[in-house]
């Protein structure tokens, strides 16, 4: 297909849907602390609904992945821009449904999120393999310059959210996220959208099932399954402990109160993943490519590093940046104005380069950045992030190519398939993670150095996926004199710094994949493209 204005047009209404998905997460990252206020979260409650922003993601691009072709790109955008429009009116009503009960706050917000995460799947079930069509011969490079949407939105998106402050109605930050949206939602119907490149190559549905297989079917149904039976226990709608021993569910199923316990919980969630996965693997007669498990392998780390991150920066370098007057999502900014400009020179940098050895350097760089940030002080702080924001620039758009370039017959699938593995990693793993490490090592700094101030702020106990945790109250904090809060203020910003030192482990690991990739493409006589054309690969651009 050919780049006539009709294309660009078609284009441009791909990267404006994009920047309404990151609206919607810069605002999110913006008002979580005033959420917090409002409704009581814990940080793990905060982690979770930044995942919750994150995993159904997964749900909608993979599914709309095997059916995108039938009922067609433009009604699959008319979707995402309902659900977005749904996300904005739910969220905006939490204050009026939860009438102060901090437990049913927590849930609105969770399930507008929810809504929230299936329109931005949506949306990049559309985008990738259209922009992959659109641009066959130079797919990384044009995907990088779509993704640019993302860190481009978050910076015009952030600044507009600063530029309304702390003061007034925090839902008129959420309406924020209604300009993009209106705007895609109005260029859509006007656009003509072409057939997907495998559709236009003739390889039949099933053969493009064959490149995902049953390794690839369970790694997304093993994550999108724990999750979904996570939300269903935190619910009390599955393995609900008998309330008759008036203990904590997480000590009921210690216990083995109702018959079950941790590893025969586990077991189902594997036992239903597994399943799913092997009609999947007995309906292709796949395994799954090999090297396509292995990217979707690294692309958990690889989400967590950039996304997972990017949901609590703003929160993670708050400390340091109040010494220096700056309001704590200038970072997050500034890290996407750097992403934003050099995702649209990636051309020259792949060529140079190639996927595997970019996606190699920026690994190391961010690894290197993150480590950098974990023990910056003052102004070195906007250094290591300078560092940290070249590192997580190419990794997203980037591993999209490599995939689309790899793996054509895969057509929608394989492409959104890592993304939305991706996403679940983030949702499931990164941000409840990052979360709960500031959870347990501030209750275990307090106990240990100021047992009687822990005493005073300790919340009740919770359970997260990542087992018990004791978070401090909010409401607590307020009747503390001011060197307790110092105390406690102090405590979180080292754990908020050792946070960051956690997440620095996964791009350490990434180098190490891309390196193996690299030896193993050299002995294969280099990195070439897949040209689903002509059945081979082409030469190397």
């Amino acid at each position: 297909m050919g780049t006539d204005q009709r294309d660009m047009k078609l284009f441009i209404t791909c990267f404006i849907a994009l920047i309404a998905t990151s609206f919607g997460f810069i605002v999110r990252v913006d008002l979580m602390d005033t959420w917090a206020r409002e409704f009581n979260l814990s940080e793990t409650q905060k982690g979770q609904i930044f995942g919750v922003g994150l995993w159904p993601f997964a749900i909608s691009i993979v599914l709309f992945s095997l059916i995108i072709d039938k009922i067609g790109y433009r009604l699959a955008l008319l979707i995402a821009f309902l659900c977005h429009a749904a996300y904005m009116g739910i969220v905006i009503a939490a204050p009026s449904i939860a009438k102060g009960d901090s437990e049913t706050g927590y849930w609105v917000l969770y399930i507008g999120s929810f809504i929230g995460a299936l329109g931005n799947g949506t949306v990049e079930a559309v985008i990738n393999p259209v922009v992959a069509t659109m641009f066959s011969k130079d797919k990384t490079k044009w995907l990088n310059i779509l993704h640019a949407g993302w860190p481009g939105g978050l910076v015009l998106g952030g600044l507009l959210a600063l530029a309304l402050g702390d003061t007034g109605d925090w839902r008129m930050k959420i309406g924020l996220v209604g300009i993009p949206v209106i705007l895609y939602g109005v260029l859509l119907f006007s656009c003509n959208f072409p057939p997907n490149e495998r559709v236009a190559a003739g390889v039949s549905f099933r053969d493009m099932l064959k490149e995902v297989g049953f390794f690839g079917a369970l790694l997304v149904s093993t994550l999108i399954v724990f999750e979904i039976s996570n939300v269903l226990e935190q619910a009390k709608v599955i393995f609900v402990p008998d309330e008759a021993t008036k203990v904590s569910a997480y000590d009921a199923v210690i216990a083995n109160v109702g018959g079950i316990d941790i590893s025969q919980k586990l077991a189902i969630k594997f036992g239903v993943a597994t399943a799913i996965s092997l009609l999947f693997g007995l309906y292709t007669m796949s395994l799954g490519r090999v090297i396509f498990v292995f990217l979707m392998i690294i692309m958990m780390p690889l989400a967590i590093t950039e996304l997972g991150t990017d949901s609590w920066i703003t929160a993670l370098a708050q400390p340091e940046m109040e010494q220096m007057k700056l309001k704590g999502p200038y970072l997050l900014i500034y890290t996407s104005l750097i992403m934003a400009i050099l995702r649209f020179c990636a051309g020259p940098i792949i060529h140079k380069l190639s996927p595997l050895g970019l996606l190699a350097l920026s690994a190391a760089i961010a690894a290197v950045g993150l480590f950098a940030l974990s023990m910056a002080t003052g102004i070195m702080i906007l250094a290591a992030a300078t560092l940290y924001g070249f590192g997580k620039t190419f990794f997203w758009p980037t591993m999209l190519g490599v995939v689309a370039e790899q793996f054509p017959k895969g057509g929608a699938l394989t492409l959104n398939a890592i993304s939305g593995l991706g996403m679940l990693a983030v949702g499931i793993l990164g941000a409840p993670l990052l979360g709960n490490v500031q959870d347990k090592e501030v209750d275990k700094s307090l106990t240990t150095a100021n047992s009687a101030l822990h005493a005073k702020v300790a919340g009740a106990k919770k359970t997260s996926f990542f087992g018990e945790y004791q978070p401090i109250d909010e409401e607590k904090q307020k009747s503390l004199s001011d060197e307790e809060k110092k105390i406690i203020t102090d405590t979180q910003a080292v754990a908020k710094k050792n946070a960051l030192k956690t997440v620095a482990l996964f791009p350490i690991g990434m180098f190490v994949c891309y390196v193996l990739l690299l030896m193993y493409y050299k002995s294969k006589g280099g990195y070439k493209p897949v040209d689903l054309g002509a059945g081979q690969p082409s030469a190397a651009h």
